[in-house]
C-alpha cells in the first residue's frame, strides 16, 4: 500500500484566489480587514505571497466573503488533482 502526502499549500493559488475575490466585490484591503477582523498587513502578505495564513484567517475571510470554507480554499485542491484515467 502507497501512502501519498498531503500537497504543500501553494500561496500562489490561495493569493489569486484572496486577490479575485477582493476585487469582485471592490474591496479596498482596508474594507476587508473591517469585515474580517483580520488585520489589513495580514491580507496584503497573503496576496503577495508571502504567507499563506492559518486555517483560522481563512475562515474569518470566508465568514467575511459569505462563502464556504472550502469554496475559497478550492484552488489548493485544483492545483492538486490526480490525474484522470487513461482512455
Amino acid at each position: 500500500m502507497t501512502i501519498i502526502p498531503p500537497p504543500e499549500p501553494d500561496p500562489a493559488a490561495l493569493q489569486l484566489s484572496l486577490a479575485r475575490l477582493r476585487a469582485q466585490r471592490g474591496w479596498s484591503y482596508d474594507q476587508l480587514a473591517a469585515r474580517s477582523g483580520l488585520s489589513r498587513r495580514t491580507l496584503i502578505e497573503i496576496e503577495q505571497g508571502r504567507t499563506i495564513g492559518t486555517l483560522a484567517t481563512w475562515h474569518a475571510l470566508a465568514h467575511a466573503f459569505c462563502i464556504p470554507l472550502g469554496d475559497l480554499l478550492s484552488p489548493l485542491c485544483a492545483a492538486h488533482e490526480p490525474p484522470g484515467p487513461e482512455v
